[in-house]
């Protein structure tokens, strides 16, 4: 099978890489990483696989599947166009968008199965499909990779746990311009080593302005990576606000604190005042409470954790082309075709 890993944004690497692993473990297929020029201008990966920013590479391919994290996929591309998601957080409203340029969804658990399911029989034009979400295949092959890193991180620092804070970047949503008194207050009174690690699409002045927090304070340590799970795995605990990385956290049965969540449903430790930091970290690490709602996420969100997530994948695309054969490009309207050129420029048809 002729396979493309559609990378548009620097945090779909990680998401997309175990469907790439596991085709090449497979064996029989051909693999194409397509990376936007502008958005991921140093690919962390351009020397292990094959790759390309030209779209019009990605359409002489003819790809037979398309895996994409992302709301948008150009339409004239060949190949069976498969949303596989950016994250779990169903309570941005643009999770349950459908802009009509996907095939199939592949969901992560029965929560968002079943909300697709309904939203397929509403437009009738795509198939749903549970398979899990295929990042955990990654945590799964490496829950104890960083032990020793963390270790060694918890020797440095003399502190005896560690905590993650991993803001969302949306303006509407982030906790960052609020919670800078109260990370210095959290470590100056709780023993642990605090690790900043932002979202790519983080402003870049507001990285600047916690990086130098970091380096100014004890028991903070500024991260500079394309990927947050290495340091999920190695965490106690995370603080955050509305981003997906609460889930996929708290799917690791860890303990999380937020500022402001925007979901209907909460099952964490969420803040008004970022002043509340220090009780509501002693609250989660202690509260048996926090365990059970831990574990409903767990049966709902994704309790595919099982290192199967990209063979279930790639088994859901040719069984798709089995029954539908390839499709030659996506039928849209004529403002869903206008954006997609916009985005993604034309190409030269064979």
């Amino acid at each position: 099978m002729r396979i493309v890993l559609f990378c548009e944004n620097k945090y779909a690497i990680d998401i997309l890489k175990p469907i790439g692993d596991e085709a090449e473990r497979e064996g029989g297929n051909d693999v194409l990483w397509y990376v936007h020029r502008k958005k991921i201008a140093d690919f962390p990966l351009k020397d292990e696989v094959v790759w390309t920013n030209s779209v019009q590479e990605v359409y002489d391919f003819s790809p037979e599947a398309v895996f994409v994290p992302g709301n948008i996929v150009p339409y004239y591309l060949p190949g069976v166009k498969i949303q596989v998601f950016h994250g779990y957080a169903a309570e941005k409203k643009d999770h349950w968008v459908i802009r009509r340029y996907f095939d199939t969804y592949f969901t992560q658990g029965p929560f968002f199965t079943r909300g697709f399911e309904r939203l397929a029989k509403k437009y009738k034009d795509f198939e749903v499909l549970e398979t899990g979400w295929p990042r955990q295949d990654w945590i799964f092959h490496n829950l104890h990779t960083f032990d020793a890193e963390r270790e060694r991180l918890l020797r440095e620092s003399g502190r005896s746990k560690i905590v993650l804070y991993a803001p969302t970047f949306s303006p509407s949503l982030t906790s960052l311009p609020y919670m800078q008194q109260a990370l210095v207050d959290f470590v100056a009174r709780k023993d642990v080593l605090l690790l900043l690690k932002f979202h790519p699409l983080t402003k870049p002045e507001i990285m600047a302005e916690y990086e130098q927090l970091a380096a100014a304070h004890e028991g903070m340590l500024w991260i500079d990576d394309y990927t947050v799970t290495k340091y999920m795995l190695m965490a106690d605990a995370m603080i955050s606000d509305t981003s997906s990385t609460i889930y996929e956290f708290l799917l690791l049965d860890k303990p999380v604190v937020t500022l402001r969540a925007v979901a209907k449903d909460i099952y964490w430790r969420n803040m008004q005042q970022p002043e509340e930091l220090c009780e509501a970290y002693d609250e989660v690490m202690t509260d048996d409470r926090m365990k059970q709602l831990r574990q409903w996420v767990i049966d709902n969100y994704d309790p595919h954790l099982d290192g199967l997530v990209a063979h279930r994948m790639l088994e859901g695309a040719r069984d798709y082309i089995r029954r539908h054969g390839v499709p030659p490009y996506r039928k849209l309207n004529l403002w869903r075709k206008y954006t997609s050129v916009k985005t993604f420029g034309r190409i030269r048809r064979r």
